[in-house]
């Protein structure tokens, strides 16, 4: 642009200069190539997961019956209620220790392969797994269904680790929300299509449940077909790999000529604040003992825990229950179900459009506090659901607000959190120990709920409402609005948020005690 054209545009007020450049940002839109991208890392990565945690509901009794027919072949007596309630609970369950073990490798194999490579080979489990348990029924080897499942968990905890990285590495700092957000709608949609695929129309009756169960298959082969056209992450090649020529290509390939030089610059900042430091890739147990990033990784931890706890997964694992207690119809409830993944699925979308204009914190902490405020209806509408036949289906749309503000915050930004909050070399440990407290919470979620339902009957949703609440008030008095900031400038944030309260407390030693006791 020549002086000229700059002097009719605009006049030499700090305040004109800005705003410009905030309208570009809010109004950008990704390239044909970052979107291309994106689907291609999230169809075998975070889709898996939501496929799978959804997809074996629908054969719960089929299974089962195979299971009781198999071992009267077998001994000749029909199986005890609690030999098959264990068999069915370990072929439900390995499938979140396969992902807790997928989690703790996936950062070390997202560094040694990469994050497109590890996403490659990640899929082979994915087959596997397809394989072993559409062979069960065949060979009448129901231990193949504990195996499959163990595997596909495995794949599922591998990409909940990688793909993340990916997706906010190849983004470009204006759109990073948004990209991000893409492992939340993968997660959602993978959620839906398991329900819809699980339905009597479709893959839903008893001689399709070992297909069923193999069309995990599919989103691996989408995977290996579509993700090899696309680059490797920038930032890893500049960063980890030191490789100039290899970034520039992959900017030059999924992003503008617009963004091209202003992330080449971050990167390189990034680059050499690491360099000068010596700093390397760090190991999970090495984040414990930085002080330097303890309110980070008590954030990751407590957000990360919370995503599970908060009972958006208790409504998934126990729909007919919660929907019964609603007042549901039997014949309903599949539909009912159905109608949950597509309203989270909407939200994921939606929060993804507005995460670049209202930021972070606010879709985060609303979420939270709408969610406290459906707990509290839920409970009372169930309790009162005999007043009045309007009551249950006022109970169902306590429900389905609920996912709608898990959608629309907690859900897709807490992934974009984990990966904003940590530069390079600490962002693969990072999501390890995020990873692997979500999977521990996703499975003692599973163990407890029941529990607390018996315990607290109607009044089991308070539970969720008090972790709700205390982690909305956290989110909006701990942590920064990360939105259109580097990686850098977060760090340093939180950097300057910590001195601030040292002096608050007057010495950096009563302030260290302070930080100290609150981990």
């Amino acid at each position: 642009m020549s002086r000229e054209n700059w002097d009719n545009d605009y006049e030499y007020t700090p305040l004109l200069i800005k705003e410009p450049k905030e309208t570009k940002q809010a109004l950008k839109i990704p390239n044909i190539n970052l979107l291309m991208a994106m689907f291609a890392a999230c169809i075998g990565g975070t889709f898996q997961y939501g496929y799978n945690v959804s997809v074996i509901n629908a054969p719960t009794k089929y299974v089962q019956d195979f299971i009781n027919q198999t071992w009267i072949e077998r001994y000749q007596i029909h199986v005890s209620s609690g030999v098959l309630t264990l068999m069915w609970s370990t072929i439900v369950s390995v499938f979140t220790l396969g992902g807790l073990i997928g989690v703790s490798v996936g950062g070390t194999l997202s560094i040694k392969l990469g994050r497109k490579g590890t996403l490659l080979v990640n899929n082979v489990l994915a087959m596997l797994a397809a394989m072993t348990m559409g062979l069960s029924y065949p060979t009448g080897l129901y231990e193949l269904l504990i195996i499959g499942r163990l595997l596909i968990g495995l794949n599922a905890g591998i990409g909940l680790c990688v793909q993340p990285l990916y997706l906010v590495e190849i983004a470009p700092t204006s759109i990073r929300g948004f990209m991000g957000m893409g492992t939340s709608f993968f997660v959602t949609g993978g959620i839906l299509t398991g329900q819809v695929m699980g339905l009597n129309e479709l893959l839903g009756r008893e001689e399709y449940w070992p297909i069923l169960l193999s069309t995990t298959c599919i989103p691996a082969v989408l995977q290996l077909i579509f993700l090899p056209w696309f680059p490797e992450s920038p930032r890893f090649l500049l960063i980890d790999r030191g490789d100039y020529e290899g970034c520039r290509k992959a900017l030059r390939q999924l992003h503008s000529a617009a963004d091209f030089d202003g992330e080449m610059e971050d990167m390189e900042k990034e680059k050499n604040n690491l360099d000068k430091e010596g700093l390397k890739a760090k190991k999970p147990w090495e984040l414990f003992a930085d002080r330097s990033i303890r309110w980070q990784l008590l954030t990751i931890v407590l957000l990360n825990s919370a995503q599970q706890l908060n009972g958006i997964n208790a409504i998934y694992f126990y729909a007919d229950y919660v929907f019964a207690q609603a007042g549901i119809p039997n014949e309903k409830i599949p539909y009912a179900t159905v109608g949950t993944g597509a309203c989270e699925c909407i939200t994921a979308l939606t929060c993804g459009l507005l995460i670049e204009q209202l930021g972070r914190k606010v879709l985060i902490t609303g979420g939270y506090t709408l969610m406290t405020i459906c707990c509290i209806l839920f409970t009372l509408t169930i309790t009162f659901q005999d007043v009045s036949p309007l009551f249950p289906y006022l109970s169902m749309a306590c429900v389905f607000a609920f996912i709608l503000s898990f959608g629309l915050g907690p859900g897709g930004v807490t992934n974009i959190l984990t990966m904003e909050l940590f530069t390079q070399n600490a962002r693969p440990a990072a999501y390890m120990i995020a990873g692997s407290m979500n999977w521990i919470s996703f499975f003692f979620i599973g163990m407890v709920f029941p529990f607390i339902v018996i315990g607290l009957g109607q009044y089991c949703f308070l539970v969720f409402m008090a972790i709700c609440t205390l982690v909305a008030l956290y989110i909006f008095f701990i942590i920064p609005e990360t939105k259109n900031k580097t990686f850098l400038e977060i760090q340093n944030e939180f950097k300057s948020g910590e001195k601030k309260m040292k002096m608050a407390h007057g010495t950096d030693g009563s302030g260290m005690t302070l930080l100290a006791t609150s981990m």
